[in-house]
């Protein structure tokens, strides 16, 4: 009897955690710093559907993921399989209520902030076949460096507008598509950095330093349409740190045309141009590299 009790008791409790106990897990994520990797996340989750809501704090580098009790394990899995040094800060139970407030804040917060990624791709998509074709005029491995940084950052943008309510398998021909495409420029920089290394090259020094102005204003405007959701989450912390990272490299830029300028030398163009290429070859290292989990019994793998 008092066994046939405690099998019901138990019963109510399981039942109780099913439906009105909701998981959230806390991680800390070393490795997470730009839209990049976070895109990197949600794709590894992109068979999880709506069973996980995600909260980003890129500047803290952590992540808080609402889900259900029976799938923490796999959580956990999924997120070390990112390979961006996933640790579990603390795992408590929330009521359902909760959940699904946070679920509810996530998708207006999307609907919002998805037309200001539009303009994010739009204008990075410009000014990278601007500073593309400036780089090749002017011989400069800087700006075309610069021109990579801004298709990176309109592919990231460009992937997550695609991705919203895509299925799992086209979010992964996506992400793998941008990786692919930024590998394939980060090595032509690359390539073009050696050559003008042993063959020489003369930078146009007032064009470097008039287009990487360009560059800069640019992206200076994106730091305005992002400023007002800045700590909304959901890409936007990362969009701004993103942005924030791209004015240093223009400054880069320009402050490499007027070295050129003074000392009549290729070599601080060479260097810029190496120093982005290699940040953009990383980033696309990441996508390409990266192991799909989730709740299919086959896992795909790019």
């Amino acid at each position: 009897m008092i066994n046939e009790l405690n099998n019901k008791t138990e019963s109510l409790l399981n039942d109780e955690i099913q439906v009105g106990i909701s998981c959230v897990s806390e991680f800390n994520i070393p490795k997470m710093d730009c839209p990049s990797e976070e895109n990197l996340i949600r794709t590894a989750f992109a068979n999880f559907g709506e069973d996980v809501t995600f909260e980003f704090d890129i500047s803290n580098r952590t992540v808080r993921l609402y889900h259900h009790p029976n799938i923490a394990e796999k959580i956990e899995t999924t997120l070390n399989s990112v390979g961006l040094g996933a640790k579990l800060i603390s795992r408590e139970s929330v009521d359902s209520d909760t959940s699904q407030k946070v679920k509810d804040a996530s998708l207006h917060s999307e609907q919002r902030e998805a037309r200001v990624l539009i303009w994010l791709l739009v204008i990075n998509a410009i000014m990278f076949v601007l500073e593309i074709i400036a780089g090749i005029m002017a011989q400069s491995t800087g700006l075309i460096a610069d021109s990579l940084d801004m298709f990176a950052d309109a592919a990231v943008y460009g992937v997550s507008l695609y991705a919203v309510g895509k299925s799992a398998q086209l979010k992964l021909k996506a992400a793998h598509f941008a990786g692919w495409l930024q590998l394939a420029l980060a090595l032509g920089v690359l390539f073009e950095v050696m050559r003008h290394a042993i063959y020489g090259s003369e930078p146009v020094s007032t064009l470097m330093m008039g287009m990487g102005a360009i560059a800069l204003i640019a992206n200076i405007a994106c730091l305005f349409l992002i400023f007002k959701s800045r700590n909304n989450g959901v890409h936007m912390k990362a969009s701004w740190i993103f942005s924030a990272n791209d004015v240093l490299a223009n400054f880069g830029v320009i402050v490499a045309g007027s070295l050129v300028a003074l000392s009549g030398s290729q070599i601080p163009d060479l260097v810029i141009g190496l120093i982005i290429g290699l940040i953009v070859l990383y980033g696309a290292r990441r996508i390409l590299s990266l192991k799909i989990t989730g709740n299919d019994e086959k896992n795909e793998v790019f």
